[in-house]
């Protein structure tokens, strides 16, 4: 979330916020002139961050829904900045580019995203074999899988600005921060 460099008074979607972890980072980080706007499809996660926004005296800069990543219920261009974290691997794979063009339609010209996802990106390890078994056979369970971070992001018609690999219990993650690009100056 640090590679996202959320401002002051900034306005910043988190898709698939979960338990309101990330949230409370970003409406601190918007301060009092920015607004934080968190989607997430499960309405028990939502009742989870709301009483956390809620218990840190937050609510005032956050507004939160339960909504579905592929059809965002926002305006074109209406956010400086989007973080998606461990979520992007949960969609089916033909929602995937859907969702990151909804992404790239609600950010404004020069806007920015920090998509953190697990990847299939550094080769066959023991471990992903064996998670990537796990979700084909008990896919409730493992609900998500490794993906292509970068290519999917670059797909959509993102700019990547800066792409870090990192482990995560054995797994291979990518963060991929990529930009909206501005239209051309004359």
């Amino acid at each position: 979330m640090q590679k996202l460099g959320v401002r002051d008074g900034e306005s910043v979607l988190e898709i698939g916020f979960g338990t309101g972890h990330a949230i409370l980072a970003l409406a601190r980080s918007v301060g009092n002139a920015g607004h934080v706007y968190g989607l997430d499809l499960s309405p028990g996660m939502s009742h989870v961050t709301r009483t956390r926004v809620s218990k840190l005296g937050l609510m005032r800069s956050v507004a939160l829904a339960c909504g579905d990543a592929v059809r965002l219920p926002f305006e074109a261009e209406r956010f400086d900045a989007l973080f998606m974290s461990f979520t992007l691997e949960l969609l089916d794979t033909p929602e995937i580019p859907a969702a990151l063009y909804e992404c790239r339609r609600v950010l404004r010209r020069g806007g920015r995203a920090c998509i953190i996802s697990l990847s299939r990106v550094g080769g066959l390890s023991w471990m992903r074999a064996l998670y990537e078994w796990g979700h084909r056979r008990w896919p409730q369970f493992l609900d998500c899988r490794p993906i292509f971070v970068q290519q999917a992001v670059e797909g959509a018609g993102f700019q990547v600005m800066d792409a870090t690999r990192v482990g995560l219990w054995g797994l291979s993650v990518e963060i991929v921060l990529a930009g909206k690009l501005s239209p051309p100056s004359r």
